[in-house]
């Protein structure tokens, strides 16, 4: 049986903005970045993989690793975890980051939410963890 998501991958165009934005303004640790491939950063107890679009598309070379090609076009989604007193911290480091809040809302069981982009425009969510009761 499946007992959770081990990684989660995201997008973007831009690695070094996107590792600038995801390291440095949310505070994930880097876990190895390959060249302008992809940047692997730990989330709580998964990992958060940042895909460069244009690279994952190519067939890997004989000497690589026997990954399939994948890829998206358009904004993915990813919710990170986050405790009740946190939500305000982040809504206001990303404020003074100039990262617009596009939606800061609770669901009919009173989990927290907020929205915001990446600079690639994936939707990133906070939320409570009771959200789906966690």
């Amino acid at each position: 049986m499946i007992d959770g998501i081990l990684e989660t991958a995201l997008y973007v165009d831009d690695l070094d903005t996107a590792e600038a934005f995801y390291g440095t303004l949310l505070g994930l640790e880097k876990i190895s970045r390959a060249d302008n491939r992809h940047i692997f950063f730990r989330c709580g107890p998964g990992i958060l993989l940042i895909f460069n679009r244009t690279e994952t598309i190519k067939p890997p070379s004989p000497e690589s690793l026997p990954v399939p090609v994948h890829g998206t076009t358009g904004a993915g989604h990813a919710c990170f975890r986050v405790s009740p007193e946190t939500i305000d911290l982040i809504a206001e480091k990303l404020n003074k980051a100039g990262v617009s809040i596009e939606s800061d809302f609770r669901w009919p069981n009173g989990a927290r939410s907020i929205y915001f982009r990446d600079p690639a425009g994936n939707s990133l969510e906070c939320a409570e963890p009771k959200l789906w009761n966690l």
